[in-house]
Order: C-alpha cells, then structure tokens, then sequence
C-alpha cells in the first residue's frame, strides 16, 4: 500500500515535488545537469540549519548522561532486580535534572520525514498526475531515483552507479569511523559489554541505508553525516565530556 495515495500525503508529495523542480530550475545556469543533486544538497544544508538548536540540545543531553552515569550505576545496583522501580528511579532523576533521555535522540527523529520525502519524491514515477521530472536528472550519469541494491537487482548496474553511490557509501563510513574515534561517548563500566559494541556499530547503519534508498537520498544522507560530525566536535568543545 502506498502512503502517498492518500490524500494529504499526496498534496506533500507534489508540493514537495514542485518546490525541488523550482529550485533545480533556480540552479541549472549555476549547476547543469547537477542541478537536481545541487538543490538536495541546497535543502540539506538548509535542514540541518533549521536543526542546529535540536543539536545543541543532543550535546546537552550527552553531556547530562555523561555526568549522571554514576549516579544511574548506583540506581542500577539498587533497583537492578525490580525494572519498574528502577525505570521510576530513572525518569525522576532526569527529571530533576532538567533533562530527558530521549533527548539525544531528536535529531534523527527530526530528519526521518525529510528522508522519507526525498525518498517518496525519487521513488514516484508520477506525481500529482504528471510524469515526474525530477527522475530525468542525474549525477555523474547516475540517476538520482535509481538505488545500487535496486540495481544490482534488476540487472542493470553500471560502472557510474557503483563509483557513485560507492563514493557517499564511503563517505559514510569514514564520517561513522571518526565519530567512533573522536566522539566515543562515556562508556559505563557496568555496562555489558555488548552493548558498547553495538553502540559503536549503530555508526555505520545510515551507510548500509544509503545503498538502498535512491540516490537523492543517499546524497542526503552523506552531507548530513559529514554536516554531523562538524557539528558535534564543534559542540563538544562548548559542551565537554567530564573525564
């Protein structure tokens, strides 16, 4: 079943349309055939403009857990065999302390429907009745609503599309391994060791999403994460880890 049939999604849908068509338009003179793939990174950046309170924010927060991970060990202890009373004891120290602890968590939260507009804009062969334009525009001769797994599964993946979408992917990845180095957060010694493992392996999904979603979104993705991380070393300077 297709979301964007209904009718409220389906006016987002064109709208959303339209006003990326308005802006490749803006910057064909400036980008040419890139024009497309220039406007999602326009709107990117634009984005994550509009989300830098929300980043602020998370690093306040990381800095809140951070410093309140002795006291949530000493909780732990003592609550350790009743989850309930352990969950209240929780809740009501971030609640003293002004804080929440889904608060790192905005950020992503706060990009899920520009992705998935993209990705729906990119997907759509037809918007609002009309052939969709957007799906004639390119970069580097990849097509910006063809995905690599999409691809490699109807037999049609070429050179351009694997040095492309290879490209973000790595990106990707190099941005999530210097996050892991740079900005590893307080790990708590009475954590399973598990759970520091897949911390840091959460680094990498967004590159593993990046090779299913169109390319528009996986460009997306590869500017945000690079976007990210400046953001977070910048933030963390202002807002530092207690040793």
């Amino acid at each position: 079943m297709d979301l964007f049939a209904f009718p409220p999604l389906a006016s987002l849908l064109d709208l959303t349309t339209r006003a990326l068509l308005a802006l490749t338009s803006a910057l064909e003179p400036l980008a040419g055939s890139a024009a497309a793939a220039l406007a999602v990174v326009a709107v990117t950046l634009a984005v994550r403009l509009l989300l830098i309170p929300v980043g602020v924010s998370q690093a306040r927060a990381e800095q809140t857990r951070a410093r309140l991970a002795p006291r949530l060990r000493v909780l732990r202890e003592r609550f350790g065999k009743n989850p309930e009373r352990l969950q209240r004891e929780t809740m009501q120290l971030y609640r003293d302390e002004g804080a929440s602890p889904l608060a790192g968590c905005l950020p992503m939260l706060a990009q899920m429907p520009v992705v998935g507009l993209l990705y729906a804009v990119f997907l759509h062969p037809t918007v609002g009745g009309q052939a969709n334009a957007l799906l004639s525009h390119e970069l580097f001769g990849v097509p910006l609503g063809r995905s690599l797994v999409g691809a490699l599964s109807t037999g049609t993946v070429d050179a351009a599309t694997l040095a492309v979408v290879g490209a973000l992917v790595l990106v990707m990845v190099g941005v999530a391994e210097l996050t892991r180095r740079r900005l590893r957060p307080a790990v708590d010694p009475a954590a399973p060791a598990w759970m520091a493992g897949m911390a840091g392996a959460l680094q990498f999904t967004t590159a593993v999403v990046a090779l299913f979603v169109p390319l528009a979104a996986a460009l997306y993705l590869s500017v945000t994460t690079v976007w990210t991380l400046i953001q977070r070393i910048v933030l963390r300077r202002r807002y530092p880890l207690p040793e």
